[in-house]
């Protein structure tokens, strides 16, 4: 994955330049991120790795339809290898996963390895947890306007810089997520996506996270 970084670092200069007021960029590079980002992740590592995970993510990494657990499956390795480097380093909360990704019970290299078996997963759309389907025309008009540039026309999301994959993400799980950036009480946000949705009401966000819910996961 060393090519990988180099791209990764490029695409993610003018996010750190737009940011550069804030107290840390939100796609700050260093630390166990880039030992993350540097390691060739084994797939076979990470299924036996991840099995500690699977009390809550389920054993396919599928999450709940509750919306207490997201789907990891397909997500991108570079976002699932920010995430928990964030978690352990204080910058996202997350006091039910802080046990399980503690420096002490998993390495970097180990992050490496889940991350890469879980992009490879695949996306049984049965599983999914949907909204209600009734504001599908109104999250579109919302997402298109201001989500697609950063998560892609279909919420492919980027690997390069960062931005998740969304499509076919649990409805109340991506509901509950955009309320916490919206309200400040997720750390580790992009600046710019809490300036975009401070303005949205609960309505507004349910609208969106009924659209997105919906969105087919993008083909391999």
């Amino acid at each position: 994955m060393n090519k990988f970084l180099t791209i990764i670092i490029a695409a993610a200069m003018w996010p750190l330049a737009a940011s550069a007021q804030t107290p840390a960029a939100w796609n700050e590079i260093k630390g166990e991120l880039t030992i993350a980002l540097q390691t060739k992740g084994d797939a076979v590592r990470g299924q036996a790795a991840f099995v500690s995970c699977q009390g809550c993510h389920r054993q396919n990494a599928m999450g709940r339809t509750s919306g207490a657990y997201p789907r990891l499956a397909g997500q991108h390795a570079t976002v699932l290898m920010k995430q928990i480097t964030d978690i352990r380093a204080g910058r996202r909360i997350n006091p039910k996963m802080e046990p399980y990704v503690d420096d002490h019970v998993t390495t970097p290299y180990e992050i490496a390895d889940m991350a890469v078996f879980l992009q490879g997963l695949p996306i049984p759309v049965d599983e999914l947890g949907m909204g209600p389907g009734k504001t599908l025309v109104a999250g579109k008009q919302a997402y298109d306007k201001d989500c697609a540039n950063c998560h892609g026309p279909v919420g492919e999301g980027s690997a390069e810089k960062f931005y998740p994959m969304v499509a076919a993400q649990h409805y109340r799980y991506l509901l509950r997520e955009m309320q916490f950036i919206r309200d400040g009480d997720r750390r580790n946000s992009n600046p710019d996506m809490v300036k975009v949705i401070k303005p949205y009401s609960n309505t507004d966000l349910e609208a969106l996270a009924d659209y997105m819910a919906q969105l087919s996961p993008p083909k391999k």
